[in-house]
């Protein structure tokens, strides 16, 4: 059994590195612009005219831009919604360069993937590990009486909302812990979470995604599968900080801990 967890824990961590590495992974981040702070509608080293309007952003440029919106050259006026998909299939285009469009609570960004980056270009891995059958453990979700949106640093300065979907109570080292949670569309729970590893052995905080909770609310957390967050490859993501009350006194030798 342990070797069956073990074993898929190397698969997880192989497709993690691979994901990460991907010439539009989150290595290839290169800026994140608001286009507020932009009022003349020119980004930094970004051609064309970037216009916030309710529900999207008009582009307007010029053949001579060298712009291509879904595969084509560009020249004219188009107004983008925010990219749902895959980066690599951001509608935007400038050469090798992925332009994806954004929102955030009403603000509208525009992030720059370059698969020639400087940290894509000197990537050497992840430290993980190893699995180890101790930092996996059962979990009980708790839901609330509806999402509770609380306001929460990030990592770009900036406070934004975050829904929190209830807690995730679970024994470790001996002890009864809870990690306050939010829950994505396809039933994970998502837990942003910082311990007595952060910012030293570890990054200074990690992120973890339980499955999904049965009908009575049992979950799986298993800390070998603790990612860093988006921000610890590159500094233009958001990333959320951890909530009140989801440092944990205990220090999580296990799942990723930092880059090589």
């Amino acid at each position: 059994m342990t070797t069956d967890a073990s074993d898929a824990w190397k698969q997880w961590h192989e497709q993690r590195v691979e994901n990460v590495s991907a010439p539009y992974g989150p290595l290839a981040l290169t800026a994140t612009h608001w286009i507020e702070d932009h009022p003349d509608g020119r980004l930094p080293d970004i051609p064309g005219n970037w216009v916030a309007q309710d529900g999207g952003v008009v582009l307007t440029a010029a053949e001579a831009d060298g712009l291509t919106v879904d595969g084509r050259p560009f020249a004219g006026e188009a107004v983008l919604a925010a990219d749902r998909g895959p980066e690599a299939e951001a509608r935007v285009a400038l050469g090798g360069k992925r332009l994806v469009v954004l929102v955030r609570e009403g603000v509208w960004g525009v992030r720059v993937y370059d698969p020639d980056s400087a940290a894509r270009r000197a990537f050497r891995g992840i430290e993980a590990g190893p699995y180890d059958p101790r930092w996996s453990v059962p979990g009980r979700f708790t839901p609330y009486e509806g999402t509770r949106t609380i306001r929460l640093g990030n990592a770009d300065g900036r406070e934004r909302g975050f829904g929190l979907a209830g807690e995730l109570t679970f024994t470790l080292a001996g002890q009864e812990r809870t990690l306050a949670v939010a829950q994505q569309g396809d039933g994970r729970l998502w837990a942003v979470f910082a311990d007595a590893t952060s910012g030293d052995t570890s990054f200074r905080f990690r992120f973890l995604f339980p499955p999904a909770p049965d009908a009575e609310g049992r979950t799986t957390v298993d800390f070998n599968r603790a990612h860093l967050p988006p921000c610890a490859f590159a500094d233009h993501f958001l990333c959320p900080f951890p909530p009140p009350g989801n440092t944990l006194d205990v220090g999580i030798e296990a799942g990723e801990r930092q880059l090589l």
